[in-house]
């Protein structure tokens, strides 16, 4: 039986950010937002309206991310030189989206990797700290009520796993290399916004 990671990457534009080449320079931009868009369909098994806010945010994001990349393409082979690309420009949108997507993926990374590391602690409870970590302090007073409702919707966490995959799947295995993956490209891409002032005036 396979398991919600597998299901993605066998898709017709299925990609995992296990898969996402990491080079010195940089982050494959198409397979990045590849395996965002896959990510973001991982909401859906939240089952619950309140996270289409949350979706809508990071699809924009990436359609930012993917104009640049249509535009320019031999500049924008992976998402440093992208940003370099655009630096010199009035208007950066694909900066500030990738800015914010990252918020965004850092966001839901964070949720799930406390979810891993405590196996009693509720969605709820995960999703919360995660926003309140890492989007809280960007966000207005009414995002955070939309946030703060979308949290409270977070579905029971053995309901959440089952989705992901049977008991009988490497669920817990595949969602630790596929968070891992994530996290280690997050990293990367923030220390590459602050070492160049990249995201200054967002």
């Amino acid at each position: 039986m396979s398991t919600y990671f597998e299901t993605v990457n066998k898709s017709s534009r299925g990609q995992s950010f296990v898969d996402v080449p990491v080079t010195d320079a940089g982050v494959d931009t198409v397979q990045f937002l590849e395996a965002t868009e896959g990510m973001i369909s991982l909401f859906d098994l939240l089952g619950n309206p309140a996270f289409t806010v949350v979706q809508n945010d990071m699809r924009g994001n990436v359609a930012k991310i993917r104009a640049r990349f249509d535009a320019a393409p031999s500049q924008s082979a992976t998402l440093e030189q992208l940003v370099e690309n655009e630096k010199g420009e009035k208007k950066r949108t694909a900066t500030e989206g990738l800015l914010w997507l990252l918020r965004g993926l850092k966001f839901t990374q964070v949720a799930l990797s406390r979810s891993q590391a405590d196996k009693s602690e509720e969605l709820t409870v995960s999703f919360t700290k995660a926003y309140e970590e890492t989007l809280k302090k960007h966000h207005s007073f009414i995002v955070k009520g939309v946030f703060a409702v979308a949290m409270k919707a977070c579905p029971y966490r053995k309901d959440f796993y089952a989705k992901l995959g049977p008991p009988t799947a490497p669920v817990d295995e595949e969602l630790v290399k596929w968070n891992s993956a994530l996290g280690s490209i997050i990293a990367r891409l923030e220390a590459f916004y602050a070492s160049g002032n990249h995201a200054k005036g967002f």
